[in-house]
């Protein structure tokens, strides 16, 4: 495992709990608004150790729910799977961010019953997917179409959510995105952090408001809820 970052405590991260999380280093997209781009390179000359992480988890178990694990993108680390049994072995819980380009560890994941919670970043709608996640594979769009359903059928708690991206998503963008959950799913728009991106020349007017985009969706999907982030 290769672990870039360490939040010991948040009440916010993993709905309902107390979390630590953790940052793993290293992504395949390039989405222009990244506000960890340090996380993206696959090699750091600085890691933590799994072995610290899991000394601190072991000492704050009575004020903890849980761990986050974020990035980066987690499944691309070849240790995930066995930290994370450390990590429930402590009678902790898990949540997973994702972005979906490695269904077959998510899927190992679920059906072994190691995470409690995933959330996962819908970037685009498929057809423009890799307008934001810059992979240029349509392999890899494929891959989170099939993490994107599976999640949904898991059984598991779940959200999907989206950072809008400006110049690039449009209002009707969101509205065939929401098309793609079910009844009862939720779904965040987030609105892009602009302190830290990866790409700092990003254009910083999105043509729309949030709020009241969120507020039209609601309207258009009432069994999904829908909240700006």
């Amino acid at each position: 495992m290769q672990i870039a970052g360490y939040q010991p405590f948040s009440l916010i991260d993993f709905p309902g709990k107390s979390a630590a999380i953790i940052f793993t280093q290293g992504c395949v997209f390039r989405c222009a608004f990244c506000h960890n781009p340090e996380l993206i390179p696959h090699e750091k000359t600085t890691t933590i150790e799994s072995v610290t992480i899991l000394e601190s988890l072991a000492s704050r178990t009575k004020m903890l729910d849980g761990l986050v694990i974020t990035g980066g993108e987690p499944t691309l680390q070849p240790g995930l799977k066995d930290f994370i049994k450390s990590v429930k072995a402590l009678g902790l819980l898990v949540k997973l961010d994702t972005n979906g380009v490695h269904p077959n560890i998510v899927s190992d994941l679920l059906s072994e019953h190691l995470i409690d919670y995933v959330a996962m970043d819908l970037k685009h709608t498929w057809e423009k997917y890799d307008d934001v996640a810059r992979t240029g594979s349509p392999r890899v769009i494929e891959n989170c179409k099939m993490t994107f359903k599976m999640i949904q059928d898991s059984g598991v708690g779940h959200e999907f959510r989206t950072t809008v991206f400006p110049g690039l998503h449009t209002e009707n963008d969101f509205f065939d995105m929401v098309g793609y959950l079910k009844d009862g799913e939720s779904y965040f728009i987030q609105e892009t952090r602009f302190t830290k991106t990866f790409d700092p020349n990003l254009p910083r007017e999105i043509g729309f408001s949030v709020p009241q985009l969120v507020e039209r969706l609601k309207v258009a999907y009432p069994r999904v809820i829908i909240e700006a982030r």
